[in-house]
């Protein structure tokens, strides 16, 4: 990761507390379910021992996820904005243009992104296509379902 990681401020937020409660109660929590694991005895024979280490691992890889990924992070201020153009951010309301169907989406940064709750990122086909345009302007790109449409009704 030698990049920038664009984040919302919210994005920042979230990880920043993410990795706070993996430091904090989770990290105890696991030397917990380990110290009563160790006292059960023989640890080579030791399903709990071995499931808690186990996980131990998977916690400071993630922790050290978070800690490369904040190292990287840039959270955009208002300053990086085209005035009234879709950003980092915006609430994007869209009509589908081949449906009729309104859609509003959240533009977000890579690693927040969850298309399941309309956080798209800006790096992704559809928010590269958002990024900077303007209310009344069409968009359109090419997505793994085929060639897609929107006119964008609203920039927040």
């Amino acid at each position: 990761m030698s990049e920038d990681i664009l984040l919302t401020a919210e994005g920042m937020a979230k990880l920043k507390a993410e990795l706070a409660e993996l430091k904090g109660t989770e990290r105890l929590r696991i030397a917990e379910v380990i110290r009563e694991a160790k006292s059960h005895g023989d640890l080579r024979e030791n399903a709990m021992y071995s499931e808690a280490k186990l996980n131990q691992r998977r916690l400071e890889a993630r922790i050290s996820e978070l800690e490369r990924m904040m190292q990287f992070a840039k959270v955009v201020q208002d300053s990086d904005k085209v005035e009234g153009g879709a950003h980092l951010g915006s609430k994007v309301t869209l009509k589908d243009l081949e449906y009729g169907d309104k859609l509003v989406v959240n533009l977000v940064g890579e690693f927040e992104a969850d298309p399941s709750e309309d956080r798209i990122s800006i790096t992704s086909p559809f928010g590269k296509a958002l990024v900077n345009r303007l209310a009344g302007e069409t968009v359109e790109f090419e997505a793994p379902a085929g060639s897609m449409c929107y006119e964008i009704l609203a920039v927040d």
